[in-house]
């Protein structure tokens, strides 16, 4: 028996035989130069490739189920990616290669460039660009992958990576399991595995040089474990689990469109935490109530240069149009529901290079130029993103939310700055919604403490309580050498929830959660006896967080934050 640990992509226990995709037959791109008069022919052999994927792709998505074809739509836009084909066109010219390898080069500097980010989430986008762009560039070469079609049913899967595209092929498979080398938490692969109740482990290292087809394993999603010939104790321990889990997940699934109240029937608002338009379709599915937090960084790497290599002047930033679009889709997958989207939180441990600001090094970036303080000093940027809230606005229901608010002066010239941008936009004569709220993020220490002043200038308050504990222990959430002291349900931190929480009310403006915190049973119970009735969290954990909070009255919960507040363990 041997054992593989993983990322946990999608719990959830499966037993099966192993079916090893065979590695892809190295593609052999070729390379060679042209001539000047053969670049406009180079250029319409990419443009019938790109054509022909996206035809594809459409094809593809009148037969996909909702989750996949979201994920289809967005594929289809970088494939029209104006300025990332305009990069391309700008190599094909200087470097007078065929377009294969110029396309092929271009596509791994972009990625490359999103991996040495240091970001898990845009690292994964940077497999989207390359699964996209192999695609065209394998209709180019006339390259046939791996038909999946050909992976037996009832078998655990073990690839190197596997694309969304390969992935809903597999999932018709009634699959046991998933495992792969690629891939984290938050890509696409894994919210589809969610989305399909299928467990999955990613990340392990050289697995398919580690496995054979035909063995026996156990796939843990929910520990991020691959077990190989287990032993009948083991057998035994996850055939009990499996039962249980199944039991669980069928109870939970019954309270998916139930309204979460607590047994005395107090009701607790519900809203997802997403990064893209493709996962506000998955909250929609696991019963949201909205949009709690829509975190736009993502949108600011699609065009990034690799400024490591070309410094500033080579950056580009994303276009107005592009954010709209990206908004647009998501108040209108929400409908009437809430969409609370947070402007560009860069800066500290998000590095984002953009032709909008310049970033320098910082000794402790963590308490320097990031989030609000570094839009402010940007403001071409911050307006531009911020007239792309505006113009969507029209589409659903909007609300602004300001990272990292320290100071009053900060929200103050944050609502002269939007004044600015309705001018502009009423002069321009765009259609928009000029009585958006705008609220701020309550994640530092200064802004809690002096949350009975900010309300009076916030329409509402989203407590982030990642930022806010590791604010106020001094403790780096990334640091491992500290892990242990890293503890949300510290007095300290709970007090200034409470606090934040009771001045809201006093102000008559909302209150919510989006942190860890809000996804975690038993600390959703706590902070619902801190006052807290609007959670933002994982679509994942909707289902257990309602389980959770109707099982207590409202008196029991306050009892339980009571005495957490009085320094005692919960």
């Amino acid at each position: 028996m041997e054992t593989f640990k993983g990322l946990s992509a999608s719990e959830g226990i499966g037993f099966g035989e192993v079916f090893l995709v065979p590695a892809p037959a190295p593609r052999l791109i070729p390379q060679y130069k042209i001539q000047d008069t053969d670049i406009d022919a180079e250029w319409q052999r990419l443009e019938v490739a790109l054509e022909k994927v996206r035809q594809r792709m459409q094809e593809q998505s009148s037969t996909a189920d909702s989750q996949y074809a979201a994920i289809l739509e967005t594929y289809t836009v970088m494939l029209m990616d104006v300025e990332f084909l305009s990069q391309v066109k700008n190599l094909l010219i200087k470097s007078l290669q065929n377009i294969e390898i110029v396309l092929h080069k271009k596509t791994a500097e972009m990625a490359e460039m999103l991996r040495g980010v240091g970001d898990e989430y845009l690292a994964e986008r940077a497999q989207d660009i390359t699964d996209v762009f192999a695609q065209v560039v394998d209709e180019l070469l006339g390259y046939k992958p791996f038909d999946y079609d050909l992976v037996p049913e009832n078998t655990v899967v073990v690839a190197t990576s596997v694309s969304p595209a390969d992935a809903v092929a597999l999932f018709k498979k009634n699959l046991r399991g998933l495992v792969a080398c690629e891939g984290g938490v938050s890509s696409h692969l894994a919210i589809l595995a969610r989305n399909h109740r299928l467990p999955a482990v990613l990340g392990i290292k050289a697995v398919t040089d580690k496995l054979e087809s035909g063995q026996q394993v156990i796939v843990d999603g929910t520990e991020g474990l691959v077990i190989v010939q287990p032993d009948e104790k083991t057998l035994k321990k996850y055939h009990k689990f499996e039962v249980a889990k199944q039991k669980e997940e069928k109870s939970l699934s019954k309270l998916k469109h139930k309204a979460a109240c607590t047994k005395d029937g107090v009701a607790i608002t519900l809203l997802a935490n997403i990064g893209s338009p493709e996962e506000a379709q998955l909250a929609l599915e696991e019963g949201a109530g909205g949009i709690g937090l829509f975190r736009t960084e993502f949108l600011f790497m699609g065009a990034m240069q690799d400024a490591r290599k070309t410094g500033s002047s080579g950056k580009k930033s994303v276009s107005e149009a592009a954010q709209l679009e990206s908004y647009k889709q998501v108040l209108e997958i929400m409908g009437n529901r809430p969409v609370i989207i947070r402007t560009l939180d860069a800066g500290g441990d998000k590095l984002i290079k953009d032709a909008g600001f310049d970033t320098v090094p910082e000794q402790n970036p963590l308490l320097g130029s990031r989030a609000i303080r570094l839009t402010l000093a940007n403001k071409s940027l911050f307006k531009r993103q911020l007239r792309a809230l505006y113009r969507a606005s029209v589409y659903g229901n909007l609300r602004i939310m300001i990272p990292l608010v320290t100071h009053l002066s900060q929200i103050k010239e944050t609502l002269q700055v939007i004044d600015e941008v309705k001018a502009e936009l009423k002069k321009d004569g765009l259609d928009f919604n000029p009585e958006v709220p705008v609220g701020i993020m309550v994640e530092t220490a200064a802004a809690a403490i002096s949350a009975d002043i900010f309300a009076k200038y916030s329409d509402f308050f989203s407590i982030g309580t990642n930022d806010l504990t590791q604010y106020v222990l001094g403790i780096d959430r990334e640091n491992p050498s500290v892990a242990d002291l890293y503890d949300d349900k510290n007095v300290a931190v709970l007090r200034l929830i409470k606090n934040t929480v009771d001045c809201a009310d006093k102000g008559g403006i909302p209150v919510s959660v989006c942190g860890e915190m809000a996804g975690v049973p038993e600390k959703a119970l706590l902070l619902a006896g801190l006052g807290v009735r609007t959670f933002s969290l994982s679509p994942v954990h909707i289902g257990a967080i309602k389980k959770a909070l109707a099982k207590h009255s409202m008196k029991e919960l306050e009892k339980m934050a009571q005495k957490a507040l009085s320094g005692e363990s919960l």
